[in-house]
């Protein structure tokens, strides 16, 4: 496995470098000091999951994250700053699978990189899954192909099995629990902040009232719901 690291502070560097040999001693981790390499080396060298720090000296994380996303699905990890809640839900909106506040432990680490390599390996979906076409919407889970009006939808990997459960779960309110659970596992099951921000990027990208959401709808208190598109 392939590792990018992309932070201007050689202590993050070697603390992350240390995490890999102590749980994964074959991990090549490479390294980049700002957003620019850290951007080619992504180009260049294919890492399989990307660790990246949102204060670099050239450009922010964000701006690192947007041009990673104009080529890669790379999985993304966000390093931010404990307690900065903006920070995170920033990043997930602009495409990262993830984050950690610093300081961090290597258990954490390790889980967190497990979990973003588990979810970007694919969706539970066998040959004979049936695309999904109702409305102006339609999904096929094989071919990792969304469609809304004709017109090609980017999810990235994260938004694609959550989408996943809500439509093969159709009209069936999904607690907040069950979806932690089944699209990022056990250890998430209590994270929902990180749930509200996907779902609010999915809405984003599959309604057209982001206010009044008649495709994802709200169970208040609960979890959420998918609701059958019409072509009305």
């Amino acid at each position: 496995m392939k590792v990018l690291v992309i932070e201007d502070d050689p202590g993050i560097i070697e603390v992350v470098s240390l995490c890999f040999q102590l749980r994964w001693s074959g991990t090549n981790v490479i390294s980049a000091e700002s957003g620019n390499k850290g951007v080619g080396l992504v180009e260049t060298e294919s890492p399989d999951v990307v660790i990246l720090d949102i204060g670099l000296p050239d450009m922010d994380g964000y701006g690192v994250l947007r041009e990673i996303r104009r080529f890669s699905d790379v999985p993304v990890l966000m390093l931010t700053v404990r307690g900065e809640d903006t920070d995170v839900a920033k990043g997930l909106e602009l495409g990262a699978d993830d984050y950690i506040t610093k300081p961090f432990s290597h258990i954490e680490l390790i889980a967190r990189v497990q979990a973003v390599l588990r979810r970007a390996q694919g969706l539970p979906v066998t040959d004979e899954e049936r695309p999904f076409t109702s409305g102006k919407l339609s999904v096929d889970f094989n071919r990792n192909e969304v469609l809304l009006d004709g017109e090609p939808i980017k999810l990235t990997s994260t938004e694609r099995k959550l989408l996943y459960y809500l439509i093969r779960n159709e009209g069936r309110i999904l607690s907040h629990e069950s979806l932690l659970t089944k699209v990022w596992g056990d250890t998430y099951v209590d994270a929902r902040d990180l749930l509200r921000v996907h779902i609010q990027h999915l809405r984003q990208k599959l309604e057209d009232n982001t206010e009044s959401p008649s495709i994802i709808v709200t169970e208040h208190g609960i979890g959420y719901k998918f609701i059958r598109p019409t072509t009305s």
